[in-house]
């Protein structure tokens, strides 16, 4: 009889407080890394692949809404409600400088050449700082209609999107005049926007509905309805064939992306689901809970005792050892990541 395959997640414990916001990296020749945000107000980073807690940001003084690495990895940038964003050198930990602000920073959002800061918050203000000018004033956008949830970039950072906490819809942004050049409508606050790897999509979640978008175009190419209302959606990068969602039924469900249909429902969190982001190369993923762990899930769920094999597929090397790893670490109960 075939035995049933199950997903087997990584825990990572470390947070005191609520996951609240998670960010990959690209894959850099060092590998890829995974950056964490939580209410307890330290930014952790660890090893994209594996888990293993590498450091830890200290010197917010609030919660820490939303943090994010830039294209190298070489820096992190976090959001907090002690009223300011910070910069931070990822290979020390060293603050390099703290962005004081006038309320709640909810967001921020490296630009893909790295020369810039897009943070937005409870003021309704998009503020965009200069990397190589720590101490100039900002650029500021000051027609949100809402506090700011959501930041990201795109159009080889000439546009900025925006999301709301009190106000439906999606927001574009054109960087040379400073005015909203598009608004996505949705039935509620949007609670994640993603910008796909390849710059063609923009997945939303709203309410209990997830979203996919056509980023050049600004056209609905997919609406699903979920089980429950999810917080946080994420579309596979490499084949865009499969995206996860997760919210408040505490479940991390997966999904076809041309059909809709749930292929999956991964369960083990204790609270809430906020974020949940595919790994840059698509084999993995994470999740960030009220429960204050991440957990880390194989894309293709893994049988105990045929680690070495991935359902539908030929046996992959690289997956493979990401499997023995999970395997290992699993079998041990090796707490992972404890700061």
């Amino acid at each position: 009889m075939e035995k049933k395959k199950v997903a087997l997640p990584l825990v990572c414990h470390g947070h005191s407080r609520p996951v609240v916001d998670l960010f990959y990296s690209p894959i850099t020749p060092d590998g890829y890394f995974l950056i964490s945000a939580s209410k307890d107000s330290t930014p952790m980073l660890r090893n994209g692949e594996t888990g293993d807690w590498i450091g830890t940001f200290e010197g917010h003084k609030g919660a820490v809404w939303s943090s994010c690495l830039d294209t190298n990895a070489l820096r992190v940038a976090s959001a907090s409600a002690d009223f300011s964003a910070k910069l931070w050198d990822a290979l020390t930990g060293d603050e390099l400088h703290s962005f004081e602000h006038k309320h709640i920073v909810r967001a921020c959002a490296f630009s893909e050449d790295t020369h810039h800061l897009l943070t937005g918050g409870v003021e309704k203000i998009l503020r965009i700082f200069d990397l190589n000018h720590l101490d100039a004033a900002p650029r500021e956008v000051d027609n949100s209609p809402g506090s700011i949830r959501t930041v990201a970039w795109l159009h080889s950072d000439q546009t900025i999107l925006s999301s709301c906490s009190d106000t439906s819809g999606v927001r574009f942004w054109d960087l040379r005049s400073g005015k909203i050049v598009q608004t996505l409508e949705t039935k509620s606050p949007v609670t994640s926007a993603e910008v796909s790897q390849d710059g063609r999509y923009i997945t939303t979640a709203d309410g209990s509905t997830v979203k996919f978008w056509d980023s050049n175009h600004f056209e609905l190419v997919k609406s699903y309805d979920m089980p429950c209302n999810v917080e946080s959606a994420s579309l596979e990068p490499k084949h865009g064939n499969k995206f996860i969602a997760g919210g408040e039924d505490m479940w991390v469900h997966v999904f076809d992306f041309h059909t809709g249909k749930e292929l999956g429902c991964n369960k083990g969190h204790h609270g809430p689901i906020h974020c949940v982001r595919f790994a840059p190369g698509g084999e993995s993923y994470a999740s960030g809970s009220e429960d204050g762990t991440i957990r880390i899930w194989l894309t293709s769920p893994v049988s105990r005792e045929e680690s070495d094999a991935v359902r539908g597929n030929a046996p992959n090397p690289k997956v493979k050892a990401v499997v023995d790893e999970v395997n290992r670490k699993i079998k041990s109960s090796l707490h992972i990541g404890t700061a």
